[in-house]
């Protein structure tokens, strides 16, 4: 049994390499970090524990079928850290449907089903986050998914040692695309809560003058659009 927090779309991937692409949500409940921004509380903080409802594969694969028509698009696996959920069975099943599976996970924990993943975002957390670093961990995860799926690094930007952290994920992995991501400094804890958008504007543009100031090129510098649009409400 998968434990889930939500299943919500269709909508759009609102960050990172498939950002704009039309997506489905599968949200699994549990996270072994607690990062100090976190803005998905509801599926990371044990007090929500009791919302994240077993479900199995083939329940799950049913409820992804009904939203979207059964006309197959992206599913997006995220959490919390799905890495921590037995998620290979529901990816075959979708694979047969014609759906394909993007994955978002810090890059703490690596399965071998990692494989079967058409789209695996490593997101490892800076140190604003509160949190270290495996590295050793991020290599295994990239190790699991091998060759058959698309990677991508994504890092969340704060402050100046976020952006040098960046750097350092940058040059120890140079073969792997790199996008960078302003923080939200307003986490969600109800969907009233307002975001502070000159904030995030501020921040992105002094990421975009860091980055060229750096003459790093080969980066990709993106906002959360889901955040633009829809605020922290949760479930789009």
């Amino acid at each position: 049994m998968i434990k889930i927090s939500e299943i919500f779309g269709p909508t759009i991937q609102g960050e990172g390499a498939l950002v704009g692409q039309p997506t489905i949500f599968v949200r699994t409940g549990g996270c072994d970090y607690r990062c100090s921004w976190c803005d998905t509380l509801h599926a990371v903080d044990s007090e929500y524990r009791d919302t994240w409802k077993p479900k199995s594969a083939n329940d799950i694969m049913t409820e992804i079928k009904k939203l979207s028509d059964n006309r197959p698009l992206l599913i997006s696996l995220s959490g919390g850290n799905p890495a921590i959920q037995p998620l290979d069975e529901l990816i075959d099943l979708g694979h047969a449907e014609g759906y394909s599976f993007a994955m978002e996970t810090q890059g703490s924990i690596a399965k071998d089903w990692f494989s079967k993943l058409d789209h695996l975002v490593l997101s490892p957390k800076p140190p604003s986050s509160g949190e270290d670093t495996d590295w050793e961990a991020l290599d295994k995860c990239i190790k699991a998914a091998g060759e058959n799926a698309e990677i991508s690094l994504k890092i969340v930007i704060r402050d100046e040692k976020d952006y040098m952290y960046a750097r350092n994920v940058a040059q120890k992995h140079p073969d792997l695309p790199m996008y960078l991501q302003p923080c939200n400094t307003t986490p969600p804890i109800n969907e009233d809560d307002t975001v502070d958008f000159e904030d995030i504007n501020t921040r992105t543009q002094w990421i975009i003058e860091r980055a060229a100031q750096d003459y790093w090129f080969d980066v990709k510098i993106l906002p959360q659009i889901h955040v633009m649009i829809w605020g922290n409400k949760r479930g789009v």
